[in-house]
């Protein structure tokens, strides 16, 4: 079994490539598997190919796609000799519609996110996005099984790709390693980064991108209670524009209020999780999140969730027992901006101050979260699913129309 992805330690910079890099990993007590990606080589012994964009093509939001497709042909390639091939998001689901040609094998697609429902990479890519929807469209449409990641996810794949049989569409979760995860009582990353520990933070992770919502919650920020710092650690932005925006509103927010801590970068993963271990709340404001994984990495260090009701964010988080949902509507096409941005702020701020006001409910909660982590996703269970559907395929028969529902979180964990 080949897994195609863009992103493969040490060039992850989302809940994609986490997923991927976890996946392979569990995988290898469940069937042979090895991983074609992008990028330069690796000493990955699972890595049997990485591959550069062809270099003759421009580096111009437009040709962002076209270099990734460049990138494809080459993983099709790479593909020859196995059973199956397993494309992770539209940079390498080509790969995987065009290995399946090639070399006649059965083609998986894990579904972490749909471009219908992410307008906002036309900002990013421009006429590339026309080339990333095409991709996705296409390889869905003709994938012998689709894996969502969530109930919800599955759902927007019927009504984005109807021509997508519904027999073919699976629920398998996320999952989270929670002995790499788990509360870290250690204070010297934040005494590096200058944050005080014995005052209560609230703290969000994400790429600095329209679906993550870090505006929404700088603009919640105005109304929490004035003791609370507000810690953000920030990934690349989509745009120079974009970037932009936010610095401007970050530096507005400081004239009002001091504890704003905007962390640049990706940190080291035991200062992630030690932050995570400390902070009062974790916000998670997205206004698209087909799963939403940053929240299993919050619950199993025992942090309290406050996070929009959208995507499938609800089959993580519990309201009123691991954390708070904060209901979301989206103006216009789904996973927009919210009709009333402003309410949705007020909203986010009243849930975040409710936890603050009560720390005996928030440790509650957050022990709780932990609990639920262990009981329900990790990557055992994902690795055991995916490779069930892996021998239905090579094995020559359909995926049971009996996975095709709306299951609940997986539970032989």
């Amino acid at each position: 079994m080949t897994l195609l992805t863009r992103e493969y330690p040490p060039e992850v910079y989302g809940g994609a490539g986490v997923h991927v890099a976890e996946l392979a990993r569990a995988l290898r007590a469940e069937v042979e598997v090895s991983v074609a990606c992008f990028g330069a080589p690796r000493s990955d012994p699972l890595v049997t190919a990485a591959v550069e964009p062809w270099s003759a093509l421009p580096e111009s939001p437009e040709g962002t796609a076209l270099r990734a497709l460049s990138v494809d042909l080459a993983l099709a390639a790479a593909a020859e000799g196995s059973d199956l091939v397993h494309s992770h998001t539209w940079y390498a689901n080509l790969a995987g519609l065009l290995a399946k040609r090639l070399w006649e094998v059965p083609h998986v697609v894990t579904c972490h996110s749909l471009e219908p429902l992410r307008p906002w990479k036309l900002e990013q890519l421009r006429g590339g996005y026309a080339l990333s929807s095409w991709a996705e469209e296409s390889a869905l449409a003709d994938a012998d099984a689709v894996i969502a990641v969530s109930a919800g996810m599955r759902s927007d794949v019927l009504q984005c790709y109807p021509a997508v049989d519904p027999a073919r569409v699976r629920v398998v979760h996320n999952g989270i390693d929670p002995q790499r995860w788990a509360p870290e009582p250690g204070t010297d990353a934040l005494a590096r980064l200058g944050i005080d520990p014995d005052r209560p933070y609230v703290m969000w992770i994400g790429r600095v991108t329209r679906q993550k919502g870090i505006t929404h919650l700088l603009a919640a920020a105005r109304h929490l209670d004035p003791d609370v710092g507000l810690v953000a650690c920030a990934g690349a932005a989509d745009t120079p524009a974009l970037a932009a925006e936010v610095a401007s509103a970050v530096e507005a927010l400081r004239a009002e209020r001091d504890g704003v801590h905007w962390v640049e970068g990706m940190l080291p993963h035991p200062e992630v999780v030690q932050l995570l271990s400390h902070a009062a709340v974790f916000v998670c404001p997205s206004t698209y999140e087909p799963f939403g994984l940053i929240n299993l990495e919050a619950m199993a260090c025992e942090a309290p969730v406050v996070a929009s009701a959208t995507g499938g964010i609800p089959e993580i988080v519990l309201d009123g027992v691991t954390g708070r949902l904060v209901a979301f509507e989206a103006r216009g096409e789904p996973g927009g901006s919210p009709a009333d941005p402003e309410r949705f702020a007020r909203d986010l701020a009243e849930a975040i101050n409710g936890l603050l006001a009560d720390p005996g409910l928030a440790k509650a909660m957050g022990a709780a979260g932990r609990s639920r982590v262990l009981e329900r996703f990790t990557w055992a269970a994902v690795a055991s699913e995916t490779a069930a559907i892996y021998r239905e395929l090579v094995s020559g028969s359909r995926p049971s129309a009996a996975g095709a529902g709306v299951p609940g979180p997986p539970s032989s964990t």
